[in-house]
């Protein structure tokens, strides 16, 4: 039975039932879209939360300043992600964009108001919510292994799992390595030495500082597990026997 013939049937509001429900992500469609070019703050942490804003284009780093001034990075936003939902009046964090972004603001009173007249945007906004506390526990997990290799695995692990499953392995780094270290509070250099490791050792291939390529991506999530691999340059691998990257 088609649309049409539901509607005169029906009569004038069986078009509308027979529609789903829209999506959280619709109530934006409308709503002007902004830029913001690299190292631009799009808020700060403590300005009052004025606006809600999905991402359209790009990728953020949202951060919170220590007392001592160390920056930590609390999270990398894609598009899709929502900015700014929060039952706080004060933005939590301060988000700056890493690439050219394109995002839709939306004002946030009005979003609430939205989300309160429509029971499944309620039920949609609590799962983005949960998704949030769920990467905040992930990132205390991570942040909690000891070794500099499980922590950049699990990583690089992460960021391919954010892609669309029907591309390749190629996974995009937009991120300088300073924001990986404080992602993962680490120092630059030991970001650097261990994605090396992983490219001298056949794991990933690193054609330029922001990209990879993962050749062997079980290897990767065994070192991401914590399992014994002997990390060392591939040439001294082949020459004293096999490894778990043979």
């Amino acid at each position: 039975m088609t649309l049409q013939s539901v509607a005169m049937q029906g009569g004038p509001g069986a078009l509308e039932r027979s529609l789903p429900p829209p999506e959280l992500s619709s109530v934006f469609s409308f709503q002007p879209i902004i830029a913001a070019v690299p190292g631009q703050a799009l808020f700060w942490e403590g300005d009052d939360a004025k606006f809600v804003f999905q991402v359209e284009h790009g990728m953020l780093r949202a951060l919170r300043l220590l007392a001592d001034g160390r920056r930590v990075i609390v999270g990398f936003l894609r598009p899709g992600d929502l900015l700014g939902v929060s039952l706080k009046d004060r933005y939590v964090y301060t988000v700056e964009a890493i690439t050219d972004v394109r995002l839709r603001r939306y004002p946030r009173r009005r979003f609430e108001d939205e989300v309160a007249r429509q029971p499944h945007l309620r039920a949609q906004l609590f799962s983005k919510l949960c998704d949030e506390m769920t990467a905040a526990q992930d990132q205390a997990v991570l942040l909690s292994r000891r070794s500099a290799d499980e922590k950049v695995a699990n990583f690089l692990l992460m960021m391919a799992r954010d892609r669309d499953a029907e591309r390749t392995d190629h996974v995009d780094l937009p991120m300088t390595r300073l924001d990986i270290a404080d992602y993962l509070n680490m120092t630059i250099e030991t970001v650097s030495r261990t994605i090396t490791k992983f490219a001298s050792n056949g794991v990933i291939a690193a054609p330029d500082r922001r990209s990879i390529i993962v050749l062997k991506k079980h290897m990767l999530q065994s070192i991401a597990d914590g399992e014994d691999c002997d990390l060392r340059p591939a040439a001294m691998s082949n020459r004293m026997g096999r490894s778990c990257f043979a």
